[in-house]
């Protein structure tokens, strides 16, 4: 086992020979690190040779189901400290993000300058279900690396408009991966997804 992975409550999905960089993936709320999406996308990582670990945020070490709840802080330590155990491997670029909750705790850690090579957000939540004036971008200016937003059309969390909206207020450059007709899971029947979403972030680490 990878030193340091078990105090991750993470899962290591290892290429064939040495890795081209390191990716930490987690969960959003209520989920865990077994999320079907976060074990498919860690695949295609590591078909493309790179080391992929999805790891169980804080919240969700310390008790096996619920949502978060006033864990925000220790969340984001616990994102940072991921982080900078994929740097100690010495593999090459970090790639750093997750689902939902999980991609926005990432993205905050990010923004305060602890934060990965290329940060890799999925069905970002925006907003509240029906409640767009209660947006989360105000640390999304201070977040200088690329960024991937893989987001669903049809996703209540937020519209492509409004996450193209929030995507040009990123300073560094971002990409959205587009996925027509799905919602916060990100299922679709007709688009690879991981292999999009993958592709993209592939992109800006080349």
């Amino acid at each position: 086992m990878l030193d340091g992975l078990e105090e991750l409550a993470g899962v290591a999905h290892e290429p064939e020979g040495t890795p081209n960089g390191v990716v930490v993936l987690t969960h959003g709320a209520g989920g865990n690190r077994d999320s079907p999406m976060l074990v498919r996308v860690c695949d295609e990582w590591a078909r493309q040779g790179y080391l992929a670990v999805r790891y169980n945020l804080p919240y969700r070490r310390r008790r096996p189901k619920g949502p978060p709840s006033g864990s925000a802080a220790s969340d984001q330590d616990g994102i940072a400290e991921a982080i900078a155990w994929a740097r100690g491997l010495d593999h090459g670029p970090v790639l750093a993000g997750g689902h939902s909750y999980g991609g926005r705790m990432t993205s905050m850690v990010t923004a305060a300058g602890d934060g990965p090579d290329v940060l890799t957000l999925f069905s970002y939540p925006l907003h509240p279900p029906g409640k767009p004036e209660r947006a989360r971008t105000e640390h999304l200016p201070a977040i200088t690396v690329p960024t991937v937003f893989t987001h669903g059309t049809a996703d209540p969390f937020g519209t492509i408009e409004e996450i193209r909206a929030a995507a040009d207020l990123v300073s560094g450059p971002t990409h959205i991966v587009e996925v027509t007709g799905a919602r916060h899971d990100l299922a679709s029947k007709t688009l690879d997804v991981p292999a999009l979403a993958v592709a993209a972030a592939v992109r800006f680490v080349g």
